[in-house]
């Protein structure tokens, strides 16, 4: 590894995983680890997240759990508070998401709301705690993660995810926008079809996985799903000094769905 996070403070919201295996957030928050960086791992789920620190901290890393609801700005502050009281904040990497089946008809009020709660509200909450915390420091960087179903429609219909999505990307752009003259970056990051935990729990549950992982890869230009790595790879790069001169980004990481 090349160490390019050495003795920066990064916190990885949705950072432990709602099933067995590696979802984006776990492998996110690995990776800054390995490539030195402090890293709070932040979870409703104070199980999940415990389970990827000590995965961390087996490797010889530095890392700490926060359980609390992302979607309760008292929680989005506390959360910001803790890792910014030891030493500042470099990185808010935003992992959160939940998706719910049906179109405009079939998706109730509630559950568009609750969505929306998720995907957009959390990291609007920890975006309004973390940025004076890097204005102060003159520097910091923002990575959301959505979904290229924020671009256009995918295999399935879940119009309270897409449009949430779509809503996550402006906001980061909106961020970069602002941000910009004060030495804070924000991009967000499209994954197209990506074999996850979270893919089996919400989108398919009743599914075969072998059956549902060979149609998924089949949509795919490069013949394959892509992998919880594929996204955190892209992710440290943006959230990287490598990407310095990037704001405002939308990446793709989709194996060539987007085209």
């Amino acid at each position: 590894m090349t160490r390019r996070f050495d003795n920066k403070r990064v916190l990885v919201a949705g950072g432990g995983s709602i099933g067995p295996g590696v979802g984006n957030g776990k492998a996110a928050s690995i990776l800054f680890a390995r490539e030195g960086a402090h890293v709070l791992v932040v979870d409703r789920d104070e199980d999940a997240a415990a389970e990827t620190v000590a995965l961390i901290t087996g490797e010889g890393g530095s890392a700490e759990a926060f359980a609390g609801d992302m979607t309760d700005p008292a929680g989005a502050r506390a959360a910001v508070d803790q890792i910014a009281e030891g030493g500042g904040l470099d990185v808010l990497h935003y992992n959160i998401g939940t998706s719910l089946r049906g179109g405009v008809v079939e998706t109730t009020p509630e559950d568009w709301a609750r969505v929306f709660e998720i995907n957009l509200g959390a990291a609007y909450h920890l975006s309004r705690a973390c940025l004076p915390v890097m204005e102060a420091a003159g520097k910091g960087a923002l990575v959301f993660i959505s979904s290229l179903a924020g671009l256009r429609a995918g295999p399935y219909s879940y119009i309270s995810y897409e449009a949430s999505k779509a809503a996550l990307q402006r906001m980061s752009q909106s961020i970069a926008r602002e941000y910009a003259p004060k030495g804070i970056r924000a991009n967000a990051i499209l994954p197209g079809l990506i074999e996850t935990p979270h893919v089996q729990a919400f989108v398919a549950p009743d599914a075969d996985p072998e059956d549902l992982a060979r149609t998924r890869a089949a949509m795919v230009p490069m013949g394959r799903q892509g992998t919880p790595w594929d996204v955190a790879h892209a992710a440290l790069f943006l959230a990287s000094d490598d990407a310095a001169f990037i704001t405002g980004v939308l990446l793709p990481v989709d194996g060539g769905s987007s085209l």
